[in-house]
């Protein structure tokens, strides 16, 4: 084939999928007839000549790759991250990939340690990795290199580790952006609270660490003057969540924005909803199912997106053109951080990344 011509290309100018595409080149039948004169039309055109290493060699391999990330509940965040990376799978089905997802509890460090464990028990070929402990990933992404696995990151990045490539938003410019959008919001005189959930065994996920510096820098330079006050709140216990957030608002009447360092800023704005405080402003990250909810309804003012299922499709094409073709890929990946509002969140869901490759 052309150098030029992907199979991406290939399913544009055929008017069919990707997948559908390469069963096609590699016979796997269960396409319709109709498709597969489409396509074939398309090669004739193009010019496509079979890769024979790929067909010889490739396609007789296991490729074994274990992808670890948080828990991924329907609607949530990492979901998304997976939703990507099976949609890299499907693109890639004529390969033997056997990939198995092993999550992990965000909250609960143990649960971390644990998985990563089994990991480098199984020794797989190539691991994804969504790291949200810092000192545990660390040294689990060091005992990778000694075994010659390669890894990539989703999410965010961690210094002192090698990635074969990582594709995260910038998190630091991400909290710098959200104080940004908040102060433009509240009035001058007001204070502003900083949520972050309560982790089992260690103080904060790496992304709320990068946020919060961004935050704080910006707030350092503007000369912020007012009160900036943490929150904190465990997702296991959302009886002891309410009563703390009753407490800190009718403590600090002051406080007129909020933002929250993970994706679970629902939880602050069905508090503000069940108790009437139109006043006070919320900026957030992920467009979660209840944080969408949230800001159709008014009480999150901007939403902001990191492109979650981009992040996990390349992780993995890029894994797979590695361990394949020993394509060495950029390893700084950061993707762009869409600002989302209730206005125009309607269109960034109508252009979802996977609906249009």
């Amino acid at each position: 084939m052309n150098k030029r011509v992907r199979i991406k290309d290939i399913a544009k100018m055929s008017g069919v999928s990707s997948g559908t595409v390469d069963r096609i080149l590699h016979n796997r039948g269960n396409v319709s007839e109709k498709a597969r004169i489409a396509v074939e039309k398309v090669l004739d055109q193009v010019g496509y000549k079979p890769n024979i290493h790929l067909s010889g060699l490739s396609l007789k391999k296991t490729y074994e790759i274990i992808v670890t990330t948080p828990h991924a509940s329907h609607g949530e965040y990492w979901e998304s991250i997976h939703n990507g990376i099976r949609e890299a799978i499907d693109q890639h089905e004529s390969l033997n990939i056997k990939t198995t997802f092993l999550t992990y509890d965000q909250y609960n460090i143990y649960s971390c340690q644990n998985v990563f464990t089994q990991i480098l028990i199984l020794s797989p070929d190539a691991v994804i990795i969504g790291p949200t402990f810092k000192d545990e990933t660390i040294d689990f992404t060091e005992k990778l290199r000694d075994k010659l696995i390669p890894f990539t990151f989703v999410d965010s990045m961690l210094e002192g580790t090698s990635p074969l490539a990582f594709y995260s938003s910038n998190q630091y410019i991400c909290g710098y952006l959200m104080c940004k959008l908040l102060n433009s919001l509240i009035p001058e005189s007001s204070d502003i609270g900083v949520l972050q959930a309560i982790r089992i065994g260690d103080q904060s996920a790496n992304t709320s660490i990068l946020r919060r510096q961004g935050a704080y820098d910006y707030l350092s330079e503007i000369n912020f003057k007012n009160k900036i006050h943490n929150i904190q709140f465990s997702v296991y216990e959302a009886q002891k969540n309410e009563e703390t957030m009753k407490m800190f608002f009718s403590s600090h009447p002051n406080v007129k924005g909020v933002i929250v360092l993970n994706s679970r800023g629902n939880v602050v704005a069905d508090f503000l909803k069940e108790n009437h405080l139109n006043d006070v402003k919320l900026v957030c990250v992920d467009l979660t199912t209840p944080n969408i909810v949230s800001l159709k309804e008014g009480f999150i003012n901007f939403l902001i997106d990191q492109n979650p299922d981009y992040q996990g499709y390349m992780a993995m094409k890029t894994l797979l053109e590695f361990l394949i073709l020993q394509i060495h890929p950029k390893v700084e990946n950061y993707l762009p951080l869409n600002i989302v509002t209730r206005e125009t969140i309607d269109l960034q869901l109508e252009f979802n990344f996977l609906k249009w490759i």
